[in-house]
């Protein structure tokens, strides 16, 4: 009897312990499109997300802390974007990698900022995050600005002369980042031929196919996200247009090639340059592959992003969010994208876009100074 209040009490300080050890981890957390449209994209966040966490607790965590990780799903609406940010701030988590849409991030920053959550996206390439003076935003990705330039001198290089449409979903990033690019390309003395919106979601586009047709169009540039730019390609070939459809980063994901099939062949978009190339990747590309995961897109951004975080925290010896931000603009950081330091603003130093193409097996491969 006795050997067994022993054993009751042996147990009961264990899970003690252990509920102890646990209150003791600092909850961080992923927030971005698990669901929806763009569930792509939270894929890849969570993956990055998952992984970084197991990788930092394993070299010991964060001042002398595990890490624990929340995962939030906005479906890349910016009301419920909202809602998750004042979760996590309610929560008293003091950092999430997020969000991954524009329209999203942006909202939620907000509620971040009030309820002391530093914010790194990943993924969120509109301006206006970080033009608006908060002290809680970053991101590891560039901007609209910079990849709408690089978009433009693309096509004026290869397209002069040829007719050029504009089209945007209406979002913050399509608006924007086509914006960006009419503007680049207009500077460059290019004036399109079409400017036409829709709206995110829109499954025919048989009418705006027609007027690229009816226009001749050489070359149409799409701001928006894979699923519309996958049909609206889909919907010219069947119309029997050859037009060459080029985007933003928004076509980073696998899913474009499965929505277009071969007849996404020769389709040109704008991103960084591929992570996964990089010697500052291989080990960690390895694991993912280990684990039959393709760290593409943005999965290896989201890394970096809780790379960015940890290290800082650590220098900072604090979780405190506007002390580790202070820490993150006056550092500079290794991480599985390269060396990253940060402006004023909390956006990087160290940008490069280039071009990519699609091709017929549904892989892409950079073409930059390549030509068509």
């Amino acid at each position: 009897m006795k050997s067994l209040k022993l054993i009751g009490l042996a147990f009961g300080v264990s899970i003690a312990l252990s509920s102890a050890a646990f209150a003791q981890d600092v909850t961080i957390a992923v927030a971005g499109p698990m669901t929806g449209g763009e569930s792509a994209f939270g894929r890849q966040m969570k993956n990055g997300a998952e992984m970084a966490v197991a990788d930092i607790n394993a070299a010991g965590g964060v001042n002398g802390k595990k890490l624990a990780l929340n995962i939030e799903d906005d479906a890349c609406d910016p009301k419920q974007a909202r809602s998750v940010a004042e979760k996590i701030a309610g929560a008293k988590i003091p950092f999430v990698a997020g969000h991954y849409c524009s329209s999203s991030s942006i909202p939620a920053s907000e509620a971040y900022a009030d309820g002391n959550v530093l914010q790194i996206t990943p993924a969120s390439t509109n301006p206006l995050l970080t033009e608006r003076k908060l002290w809680n935003v970053a991101r590891v990705c560039g901007r609209d600005d910079q990849q709408g330039l690089i978009a433009a001198q693309y096509i004026a290089k290869n397209f002069k002369g040829k007719n050029i449409a504009i089209l945007n979903d209406k979002t913050t990033y399509g608006k924007g980042l086509a914006d960006e690019t009419k503007k680049a390309l207009n500077k460059a003395g290019i004036t399109e031929k079409m400017y036409e919106s829709y709206n995110k979601g829109d499954k025919d586009f048989n009418a705006i196919v027609s007027r690229l047709k009816r226009d001749n169009i050489d070359l149409v540039y799409v701001g928006g996200y894979h699923q519309e730019s996958g049909l609206i390609l889909r919907q010219m070939r069947d119309q029997g247009l050859k037009t060459i459809l080029m985007a933003g980063d928004a076509l980073a994901d696998k899913e474009y090639a499965s929505i277009t099939g071969p007849a996404g062949e020769g389709t040109l978009f704008t991103f960084g340059p591929d992570p996964r190339n990089k010697a500052t990747a291989k080990k960690i590309v390895e694991a993912f592959k280990a684990k039959n995961i393709d760290p593409e897109g943005y999965t290896l951004y989201t890394y970096a992003a809780m790379q960015v975080w940890s290290q800082a925290a650590k220098k900072a010896g604090t979780t405190d969010a506007k002390k580790v931000m202070a820490a993150i603009k006056a550092g500079k950081w290794d991480t599985v994208i390269g060396p990253i330091e940060y402006d004023a603003k909390g956006d990087i130093k160290q940008i490069d876009y280039v071009v990519y193409k699609w091709d017929a097996k549904g892989g892409y491969t950079e073409i930059s100074g390549q030509g068509t």
